[in-house]
């Protein structure tokens, strides 16, 4: 039986690179997405590399419906499913200080990248414990760095993590075969940062390498950070 993996946000960006290689290494892709259009041209590129991709499901993840639609749609179609990746985020607004950052932007940002990723990784959770697989955060640290710290995304990322965290005690704890751990890309040129491509970044096909690298290590991870590329301090 193929490996199966769910990434939502795969139609660009570290999704994309996370699906092309997974795919690349054997792994069976489902694409998380919310547009048809930008889903279908990235299943004809990753099929063209050479990904056997299973099909694209829509998915927004900051609506509580379509997080159950979704849920459902994978439960149904693809009930060997033993990988979720949390990609799908929002950047909120970069351009601005702490003290200036609006509440309704923290909102919004906590709404997809914490509330939406809790969402769907509780909906497909039943899924994926009863194939004994991962859980996988795309994310930052919670630990405030002094190059860049947007308030919303930091804020909403370090939820994440809390959540990562407490979720990898009571799977062990309560003894489910399931592991869940975060994965910090580093420093990417994505859309997300406005194709930033200063000294220490990496491109998508790099990380995506790395990331599948790392997946199919063969070895447990439950409850850890990983950085893939550490953020590199500036003089």
């Amino acid at each position: 039986m193929n490996k199966i993996v769910f990434v939502t946000g795969a139609n660009k960006g570290i999704g994309f690179g996370i699906s092309k290689h997974l795919g690349l290494s054997g792994w069976d892709v489902i694409i998380g997405a919310r547009n048809a259009q930008r889903a279908t041209a990235a299943i004809s590129n990753l099929k063209a590399a050479g990904v056997n991709v299973l099909g694209w499901v829509n998915i927004e993840l900051n609506d509580p419906d379509s997080i159950s639609r979704a849920a459902n749609e994978i439960a149904k179609k693809y009930p060997s499913l033993s990988l979720l990746v949390n990609n799908a985020g929002i950047p909120g607004d970069m351009s601005v200080t702490s003290w200036d950052t609006q509440m309704i932007d923290i909102k919004a940002t906590i709404d997809v990248n914490y509330y939406g990723t809790l969402a769907i990784t509780q909906a497909l959770l039943p899924v994926i414990k009863a194939n004994e697989g991962r859980i996988v955060n795309i994310t930052v640290p919670s630990e405030v760095s002094p190059y860049w710290h947007p308030l919303a995304y930091v804020a909403s990322k370090a939820a994440q993590n809390a959540m990562m965290g407490v979720m990898a005690v009571d799977f062990e704890q309560k003894h489910i075969p399931v592991e869940i751990f975060s994965v910090h890309p580093g420093p990417t040129t994505t859309d997300l940062n406005g194709n930033m491509a200063l000294p220490g970044f990496h491109d998508i096909d790099t990380v995506g390498k790395s990331f599948a690298e790392l997946i199919n290590d063969g070895k447990a991870h439950n409850g850890e950070f990983i950085e893939l590329y550490p953020i590199v301090k500036e003089d």
